[in-house]
């Protein structure tokens, strides 16, 4: 069955192979993992990609790995030659020098080098052409497999990869980025041509994206606050850079950063999402993507809060290409320190409030967003608690305004409508088509109306409270939605008519299930069964309970944590 790998697996995955001279051989376990079980894990994952490789001379795309569309990108072949290399070099590897793997791993870089251009750049078919970064991203995983190569003196692997590599090098010391995690990825791509075959020009074109300072806030995090994909992008990067370079002051900002993870984590190993401002926003993640910052920084620190935050990932993490090239990620982790489960604790920078009271979790965003809070207990998970009415079609409440009171978090928000009387300056008229817009300003307001928001979260001794209020305009219909995660349990709201995943909470309270995890929320009130008022966002994905009733409208809802 083929393996289809999208850019963010290919770069959680872009790696460095390295000799098996520096690996346990026939050792049944090291630093804590299990040998035999983590190279058969990897040539299971390396069969699979051979199975998908194209193999047909004739074929465009030979040694090529399509996608689920038919699409080849440069980052699946050159995962395949980091994990062929690291298979072909250990010796404990069903892969071990085998010939069949070779002709593979020519395929595959003739592939590689087939795509790039003059510039030496390859292109990233679902959007990036000519890009620098994306060749950076492949030299990751392609630089690896020929250090594997050059560390156990094979030149023929070596002279298989060296021509995309140098001529990637080329387009690397001259070309631009287009995100900030850019410039770390395209510095530890050079710092690994350098350590390949070294030249002045590498360290060079290092030195000028350096100078620009590494982008970390105060927080600890880096500009995206992608905390799913490019953070742990980014302290990869700077790990091998620091690695390569001897340049130990880049590992600061990777520690910074891991410290500031350690309060955005769920009681599942979930990573808040909510502050991201890349394609991660509000999806699910982990910290595997942080593997092998955790473990390298770890053992480098001494740190037990990192060896904390790593054990979840591990064994399903694992990189056996990591392994060979860095030997001290074999040594024995420090002793555990629990990470965090009990604080309230605020990014001000990140616009977020993180509170955990062990497998309770509720992350509260400031202001500007209408997810403005979501709540957890384990496994069962409220994605986000919104309301909205269907005032002049532009009711959906965006707070304003977040104040931290003795008493929890207070939100507002105030909206008005009006209508306008006919323009009567003569100098304006006629009102031409093209001036509509414009003239508005002119134009005397009457029956405007008004509506005013207010929402306040505050700590009970089961769980969490939320009253909302909306006042103003009177008979304005509203409806509170409280989304949750797929696949769990409800009890208590009614199916709506003709619906799958919305839900009417009438009365009482309702209970949301997933495995031995529950939420409790309600009373609940229904005087209406409009739900996607006009005007609201729409749903979220996945089972939506509802609440409804019209202006004015005060409501107070409990969430006990079971």
């Amino acid at each position: 069955m083929p393996v289809h790998m999208n850019r963010r697996e290919a770069i959680a995955l872009g790696a460095a192979s390295i000799a098996s001279l520096a690996f346990p051989v026939r050792a049944e376990s090291a630093g804590g993992l299990a040998v035999p079980a983590l190279l058969e894990h990897h040539d299971e994952r390396l069969q699979h990609q051979l199975a998908a490789q194209v193999t047909d001379p004739q074929d465009r795309w030979c040694g090529g790995i399509p996608d689920q569309w038919g699409i080849h990108y440069g980052h699946a072949a050159a995962g395949l030659l980091r994990d062929a290399a690291a298979g072909y070099f250990h010796p404990e590897s069903r892969f071990h020098a085998s010939s069949e793997l070779l002709a593979r791993m020519t395929l595959a870089a003739g592939f590689l080098t087939r795509g790039q251009n003059s510039e030496g750049n390859i292109d990233l078919l679902s959007t990036n052409f000519n890009s620098p970064p994306d060749t950076a991203f492949v030299v990751h995983n392609v630089a690896a497999a020929a250090k594997l190569a050059q560390m156990n003196g094979d030149g023929v692997v070596l002279a298989l990869l060296k021509e995309f590599l140098l001529r990637a090098g080329q387009g690397l010391v001259k070309g631009g980025i287009h995100t900030p995690n850019h410039r770390w990825v395209v510095c530890a791509a050079l710092a690994q041509l350098n350590d390949l075959f070294p030249d002045k020009a590498y360290v060079a074109r290092i030195d000028q994206w350096l100078a620009e300072g590494i982008d970390l806030d105060a927080e600890g995090q880096y500009t995206e606050r992608s905390t799913a994909g490019y953070n742990a992008v980014v302290d990869t990067a700077l790990v091998v850079a620091a690695h390569k370079l001897n340049r130990r002051e880049l590992l600061e900002p990777v520690r910074k950063n891991l410290d500031a993870m350690a309060y955005l984590l769920h009681p599942n190993g979930e990573v808040v999402t909510e502050i991201s401002n890349r394609q991660d926003l509000n999806t699910r993640g982990d910290m595997g993507g942080y593997w092998f910052a955790l473990r390298y920084m770890a053992l480098r620190d001494q740190n037990g809060l990192y060896a904390s935050m790593l054990k979840p990932l591990e064994p399903g993490h694992i990189e056996l290409a990591r392994l060979m090239e860095y030997p001290e990620l074999l040594g024995d982790l420090p002793e555990a320190v629990p990470v965090p489960e009990n604080y309230d604790r605020e990014y001000e920078l990140s616009g977020i409030t993180r509170l955990r009271r062990g497998r309770t979790s509720v992350t509260i965003l400031h202001k500007g967003n209408s997810r403005w809070v979501s709540l957890r207990r384990g496994e069962a998970v409220i994605n986000a608690v919104r309301f909205a009415s269907a005032f002049f079609g532009k009711g959906q409440f965006i707070p304003a305004v977040c104040e931290k009171r003795d008493d929890g978090y207070h939100f507002k928000q105030q909206l008005h409508g009006r209508y306008l009387q006919p323009i009567t300056d003569a100098g304006l008229l006629p009102v031409r088509p093209d001036t509509w817009s414009s003239l508005a300003v002119k134009r005397e307001m009457s029956q405007v109306c008004r509506m005013v928001y207010d929402a306040h979260i505050r700590e009970t001794n089961r769980g969490f409270e939320i009253a909302i209020r909306a006042e103003g305009t009177p008979n304005v219909p509203l409806a509170i939605e409280i989304n949750l995660r797929e696949g769990g349990r409800i009890t208590g709201a009614e199916p709506a008519q003709d619906s799958g995943d919305v839900f009417l909470l009438k009365q009482g309270m309702a209970e949301y299930t997933m495995g031995t995890d529950v939420i409790r929320f309600g009373p609940g009130t229904c005087e209406h069964a409009w739900v996607q008022l006009r005007g609201a966002e729409a749903k979220l994905p996945g089972p939506s309970v509802y609440i409804t009733g019209y202006t004015p409208f005060q409501h107070t809802l409990e969430f006990e944590m079971c």
